[in-house]
């Protein structure tokens, strides 16, 4: 919770598995921690408290040194609004310090001076799912949905190298597509247990396509890795270390020409995409998505999306396959 302007604000913080409670009262900012680690997948209580200039944590009970305010200030200016397990991503945090991402984990009762939170009617809610019995790393996406990077645009050009980790139990689903609004553009995606690695360099579309050797075993909610490659002169596609191949034979295009979002496991019904066949947004888990391009690698974090829809970052229910 902050004032407008931010200069008074008070903020409970996961880092390095432990938490940190600081908040400023216009006068410098102060911190009171707590050495219980509590990123073990337990249920923990937590309270923090600040009263009569002191801030605290207490985690199961368990109570440390307070804090003092800076300054001799004792009023705590803040708005009405108090976020909980991230901010919005239109939201500049200008003093919070170590972290400011949404937090991968189960919430359960809240309560503010005695006064419980109904969780159920928020004034706004943005990818918050139900708590899962057991988690595992990855972002789930729901199957309704897409998460949409790079608003500005990605530029694909004469070679890309794609590698990500998927799990999944449908037979069908879109993985990514970048397309041009003419016809250069790129597509991964699952069709009848299949996957398909699209590449349209404007000459027509190349495709190198993986089917299994043990029909739907890429749908068996296990992890696979996928690692996609176009380069001028032929795609290739390596699923679980099984390498497939097809050449350009326009050797005349071997650029695509995009500046267009990235659009993962799914996109929206007024975007264009030239290289995917499917509609049906992916159902599954993937993590560990990657895009390298004349040898830079840039890793994506799907909280980081600017469109985000069905799609629940950072965690992934399931039994650890």
């Amino acid at each position: 919770m902050a004032h407008q302007n931010q200069i008074d604000y008070a903020a409970l913080q996961l880092h390095g598995g432990q938490l940190y409670f600081s908040f400023d009262l216009g006068k410098g900012r102060a911190v009171a921690s707590h050495p219980a680690i509590v990123s073990d997948g337990k249920w923990h209580t937590i309270r923090t408290e600040y009263v009569k200039r002191k801030g605290i944590i207490i985690v199961d009970g368990q109570e440390l040194v307070s804090v003092s305010a800076l300054g001799d200030g004792s009023t705590l200016d803040v708005e009405g609004k108090l976020y909980v397990g991230g901010l919005p991503l239109d939201y500049v945090a200008k003093n919070l310090g170590n972290v400011t991402h949404s937090i991968p984990a189960c919430i359960g009762s809240m309560t503010i001076n005695s006064k419980q939170l109904d969780k159920e009617s928020p004034v706004s809610i943005f990818a918050v799912n139900k708590c899962y019995a057991t988690v595992q790393d990855g972002t789930y996406f729901d199957g309704s949905g897409f998460a949409a990077l790079v608003r500005e645009g990605y530029k694909v050009r004469s070679d890309v190298n794609i590698t990500l980790e998927f799990r999944t139990t449908a037979m069908h689903g879109v993985l990514l597509g970048i397309s041009s609004a003419k016809v250069d553009a790129i597509g991964l995606e699952i069709v009848n247990g299949k996957v398909l690695f699209h590449v349209n360099n404007g000459a027509g579309r190349i495709t190198a396509t993986y089917e299994p050797g043990v029909a739907n075993s890429l749908c068996d909610g296990k992890w696979h890795k996928l690692q996609a490659n176009t380069s001028k002169y032929r795609i290739s596609l390596i699923i679980d270390g099984n390498l497939v191949q097809t050449d350009n034979p326009y050797i005349q295009s071997t650029s695509a020409d995009t500046n267009n979002p990235i659009y993962v496991g799914g996109y929206p019904g007024d975007v264009k995409q030239n290289c995917l066949t499917s509609k049906s947004s992916f159902h599954g888990c993937l993590r560990s998505l990657m895009l390298t391009r004349s040898q830079q690698a840039e890793l994506f974090d799907f909280s980081r999306a600017f469109d985000l829809r069905g799609v629940f970052p950072h965690s992934c229910p399931g039994a650890q396959q």
